[in-house]
């Protein structure tokens, strides 16, 4: 039976957090508010967890969710070979709406799905978020809708699309932003966006100019 916590007061914050947190270490499915859109979170590490998260959403293996994490250091403990334009963009939009595929450590005991060696990676801009993460380590997180359907922006709307899937939701109102993240490939040498999100091209490429390091658009 799925649990509902509201946000509202920071006893409800507290309760809310914990809930969640006690969940995803139970290999539990959560909803959790985000800086873009409602989310969808397990445990990265519970391959049960994200098994399950994909069959909720209706995914296959070969859509991988992205790792959400609570600091912008833990990138360097599940990537390698960061380029220094990828590190560039995580100083000037982390916490935010940017997402870094990068090359995986080896060495990581999980399973994303196929993710032909790499992972991607965002810090949220939401409290609410990262108190979260900040007690259960990287979440694999997914919008929070059934694929095909459009991304949950509250969590009537998360709940009415994964239901019984989740056990618990948080409720922290209107997504402050509304649009997914921007999306960028990171494990060549000149980087490449996959998907146009909040971030645009020329902002992202303002910051990359001074480095001779130009993204080039596919989204």
């Amino acid at each position: 039976m799925t649990e509902r916590y509201s946000t509202a007061s920071d006893d409800e914050r507290e309760a809310a957090v914990e809930a969640a947190s006690l969940a995803v270490q139970r290999g539990e499915l959560v909803v959790l508010p985000t800086d873009t859109v409602y989310g969808v979170g397990a445990d990265a590490f519970d391959p049960a967890a994200v098994r399950a998260l994909l069959t909720a959403k209706g995914r296959g293996r070969e859509m991988p969710p992205p790792v959400l994490v609570s600091s912008a250091t833990t990138l360097d403990a599940l990537a390698t070979r960061v380029p220094d334009y990828a590190r560039a963009l995580v100083e000037e939009f982390w916490p935010g709406p940017l997402t870094l595929v990068c090359h995986q450590q080896t060495s990581l005991q999980w399973d994303l799905g196929d993710t032909r060696g790499t992972v991607a990676v965002r810090m949220p801009d939401h409290p609410v978020a990262l108190e979260v993460l900040e007690r259960t380590g990287p979440l694999a997180v997914s919008s929070a809708n059934r694929t095909g359907m459009p991304a949950a922006t509250d969590a009537d709307q998360a709940e009415e699309m994964l239901g019984e899937a989740v056990a618990v939701v948080v409720d922290a109102g209107e997504s402050p932003g509304g649009e997914a993240s921007t999306i960028v490939d990171c494990t060549g040498t000149q980087g490449r966006v996959l998907r146009r999100g909040a971030l645009d091209l020329a902002t992202l490429n303002a910051v990359l100019e001074p480095l001779g390091a130009m993204l080039t658009d596919e989204g």
